[in-house]
């Protein structure tokens, strides 16, 4: 059977997305096209056409912010400054750690690398408490590791030995433009490699961290200290605020942080102080010359399977609009996104908040008051749509010497936001922030605000228009929509309260009821194959309930529609999750996503639910059939 001749019934994805698939090209500095991917390219070439404008003076904005984006677009620009600079901004910042020899000497400028964004023994930061959400928390865990996973470090898997052998081939190439002798390029290479692998037998995998709500475990400041020790983290945390230092920590890594000597102590201090420094190097080569920067992203293009990187152009865009997110943000969507849009979709969140609430009395496992907590925690969901009404202080604050270069410039940034991060510790959280931008295609649920964001740049087609069908739009965006609200139900969000708090809100027996149909969700989708590979049940969980759960409280609302399409809906759900990646991309997903492959989300969801099968006249002999006694829903 040819492509062209797929039937709906066998498979959603090719029947609707199959002849756009043949002939998609996927672009030379991107993994993926289609979906997503597309939105965020028209949203990118719009807004790179007006930063072309803004920095030529031919256009210009009432945003203040948006003034250093501009700034920091046209240094990105200058490539001749920075060919000529060459590696020569980073060196000093490598001599400030070369001049690091003892535990002593890096305790002493802790809190200064820090700022620099130097990387410690152990991550540290600062986030709203998952007890009390209203009050913020000092965060400690393991470093970062070079590969995606830790289960790229198992002897049987060859794509990380790969990987690593790129990893290792671009760092050396690098070093070797810095004045360290040939003998001291090799030992802070070989060194690096030796502390990240004793790194990856400690810290967690993607899977381990997929359980979000585990990482909050609270230790005494004394504790950790003892634990980490000959680094220094009391004096860190004096130095960064004095006698308002926390006395109670919150571990998000246990393991890496118990067994941190397993990989940091004193004998196997330069191991870690050359990491650092070929990490801090690695990390410069974005804001140094073409050909540092060309270097740098090496190892990147092989993990996506990418050929080229973006034009200098796109990286002067992509690199302000990330420094100066909200402000660019704000603009997009005063810019393109329009009021009707918004009020239209406003109204639909809030109607789909209302079904799910019916949906919650309906339920049939849950007890009468564990229904009630459900539905008040729908209630005092907050609609965060478009981009925010106001721009944070911190943006306008993110300065920087015009006359730097751009390493500088980049390094000023980053110090400025991360010194901001840190001095939120000992004030409240602020629950108007938003974490994401206007100009992103994208959404999310926050667990610890019990909020729902939609930037302005995902409500457009396939997702929603008010030029298609409300069929159309409830299988788009409305779906998703229903997607993000699912996942204050979701096995993380699930141990969260209405106000973000760590809680358990259930009776026992109706969690116990939840956890075994979660079970069942992760059988549905457990060891299918895929490119090669197999998909992972548990990694993907939580994205699949959110999923089932988007489909469910939208189809409710069709049921009420005058004349409801259900093939409309169920097409345009389709057409949301089409995407053509490279293979090395979809390998790095399945190992280390939350989410399911794109082409699964558009077909196991559905299955679930009786509309498809009267939709299309699905039966036991078409490929997309799952025996009734098999379907889940959840909420």
């Amino acid at each position: 059977m040819s492509d062209a001749q797929v039937r709906i019934q066998d498979d959603l994805y090719e029947a609707v997305n199959g002849e756009w698939l043949k002939t998609a090209v996927i672009p030379e500095d991107r993994p993926t096209t289609g979906g997503f991917s597309d939105l965020d390219q028209g949203v990118e070439k719009i807004m790179m056409e007006d930063f072309r404008a803004f920095a030529s003076g031919e256009k210009t904005t009432d945003i203040p912010e948006m003034k250093y984006a501009i700034a920091l677009y046209k240094k990105v620009l200058d490539s001749d400054r920075r060919n000529r600079e060459g590696i020569a901004p980073v060196l000093p910042l490598l001599e400030k750690l070369r001049q690091i020899k003892t535990p002593e000497d890096l305790n002493e400028h802790a809190a200064e690398l820090l700022f620099l964004d130097v990387d410690l023994p152990l991550q540290v930061a600062v986030e709203a408490d998952m007890e009390n959400a209203e009050k913020h928390s000092f965060l400690v865990m393991g470093p970062r590791i070079i590969l995606p996973d830790t289960t790229y470090y198992a002897e049987d898997n060859p794509a990380g030995k790969q990987l690593l052998a790129v990893w290792a081939d671009m760092a050396a190439k690098v070093l070797a433009f810095t004045p360290l002798s040939p003998e001291e390029q090799k030992r802070y290479l070989d060194d690096a490699l030796a502390f990240d692998a004793l790194v990856a037998k400690k810290v967690k995998s993607q899977l381990e961290w997929s359980e979000y709500y585990k990482c909050h475990n609270p230790y005494a400041a004394e504790k950790v200290a003892a634990l980490v020790a000959p680094f220094d983290i009391k004096r860190l945390l004096n130095d960064l605020y004095g006698d308002k230092a926390p006395q109670t920590l919150i571990v998000y890594d246990p393991r890496a942080i118990e067994e941190m000597q397993g990989y940091f102590s004193r004998e196997t201090f330069d191991l870690y102080i050359h990491w650092a420094t070929v990490r801090c190097l690695l990390r410069a080569t974005a804001c140094l010359s073409e050909e540092l920067a060309t270097l740098g992203k090496t190892y990147s293009r092989a993990l996506r399977g990418v050929s080229a990187d973006p034009t200098l152009e796109k990286q002067a865009y992509q690199t302000a609009s990330m420094a100066y997110a909200e402000p660019v943000g704000v603009y997009y969507g005063r810019t393109y996104f329009g009021e009707e849009a918004k009020k239209d979709v406003v109204e639909l969140v809030k109607k789909i908040i209302d079904t799910y609430k019916l949906r919650m009395q309906k339920n049939t496992f849950l007890a009468e008051e564990t229904k009630a907590q459900a539905i008040k925690k729908l209630s005092t969901i907050e609609i965060k749509m478009g981009y925010p009404d106001e721009i944070k202080e911190i943006w306008s604050k993110q300065v920087f010497d015009e006359d730097a270069s751009l390493f500088d410039a980049m390094k000023e940034i980053s110090r400025i936001r991360t010194e901001d991060a840190f001095d939120k510790l000992n004030k409240p959280v602020d629950r108007t922030e938003w974490v994401m931008p206007g100009h992103m295609v994208n959404a999310c649920y926050n667990p610890s605000s019990n909020d729902i964001t939609f930037p302005a740049a995902i409500l457009q087609k396939p997702f929603y228009a008010l030029s298609q069908s409300v069929s159309e739009n409830l299988g788009g965006i409305g779906a998703v929509i229903g997607h993000e609200i699912s996942h204050a139900f979701d096995n993380n969000g699930a141990n969260f309260d209405e106000h973000g708090n760590l809680k358990n809100w259930w009776k026992e027996e109706d969690f116990k009821a939840f956890k075994d149909l979660t079970k069942g969700m992760i059988e549905q989708f457990d060891g299918i194959e895929y490119h090669g590979g197999k998909v992972s049940g548990e990694l993907t969980v939580s994205e699949n309930i959110a999923d089932n759960g988007g489909m469910g409280v939208t189809l409710e609302i069709m049921h009420t529609l005058a004349a409801p399409d259900y093939q409309g809906y169920f097409k345009n759900w389709a057409r949301v999750w089409c995407m053509k990646a490279k293979e090395e991309y979809i390998r790095l997903l399945l190992a280390s996503d939350v989410h399911s492959p794109a082409e699964l989300r558009a077909n196991m969801a559905p299955r679930n639910f009786s509309e498809w099968y009267e939709a299309f006249d699905v039966t036991e002999n078409d490929r997309m059939y799952i025996a009734p006694e098999k379907r889940i829903s959840i909420w």
